[in-house]
C-alpha cells in the first residue's frame, strides 16, 4: 500500500469514527429524554430526575415557574406529582444538534394527564428546548424549557380551548 494510499484510508476511518460518534451521541440524548419521560411517569421519582441534570442546570416550564441547580429541581418535582396524579410523557419530532461535548434540541411534547385537584382528564402539548452537556462520557441536561401549546380537559378539547 502506498503512502498516498494509507493516508487515504486513515482518514476515512477517522471520518467514519466520527461519524458513529455522532450517531451514538444522538441515540444516548434520544435515551436521556425517554429516561426523563419514565421517571416523570413514574410519580415524578424526584431522585431519578434531578440525577439526569448538572449541578447548575436549569428547568422552567411556563406557568410552573424557573428552578436553578439539581437541588432546587429536585424540590420541584417531590411536590408536582400531587398536581399530575397521572401523566404520560411523549417527546415526540426532535431536531438533535450535537457540537463535540455539548447538544440542543427541540422535542415536541403530548402529554395526556390527570390533575389532582380537580381529578380532571387533561390534553398537554407543547415545546421542549433542552440543552446537554456530556460529563465524563455521560449526556446530562444543561437545561429544559417548556413552552405550553395548549392545556385543556379531555372533554373541551383543543379545539375550543387552545392556550392557557
Amino acid at each position: 500500500m502506498s503512502t498516498d494510499q494509507t493516508a487515504d484510508l486513515a482518514a476515512v476511518v477517522v471520518e467514519l469514527r466520527d461519524r458513529v460518534r455522532h450517531l451514538e451521541d444522538i441515540e444516548a440524548l434520544r435515551n436521556l429524554k425517554a429516561e426523563y419521560a419514565a421517571a416523570c411517569d413514574d410519580n415524578y421519582d424526584p431522585d431519578r430526575l434531578a440525577a439526569l441534570f448538572v449541578e447548575d442546570a436549569t428547568w422552567e416550564s411556563q406557568g410552573m415557574g424557573r428552578y436553578e441547580g439539581r437541588e432546587a429541581i429536585r424540590e420541584f418535582f417531590r411536590g408536582i406529582s400531587g398536581h399530575f396524579v397521572f401523566a404520560l410523557h411523549y417527546g415526540l419530532n426532535p431536531q438533535i444538534e450535537v457540537t463535540g461535548d455539548t447538544a440542543r434540541a427541540r422535542w415536541y411534547l403530548f402529554m395526556p394527564c390527570t390533575v389532582g385537584d380537580t381529578g380532571k382528564a387533561m390534553w398537554r402539548a407543547g415545546l421542549d428546548e433542552e440543552e446537554y452537556v456530556r460529563v465524563q462520557g455521560k449526556w446530562m441536561y444543561q437545561s429544559k424549557k417548556s413552552a405550553p401549546f395548549f392545556h385543556t380537559t379531555f372533554e373541551e378539547g383543543w379545539a375550543k380551548q387552545q392556550f392557557i
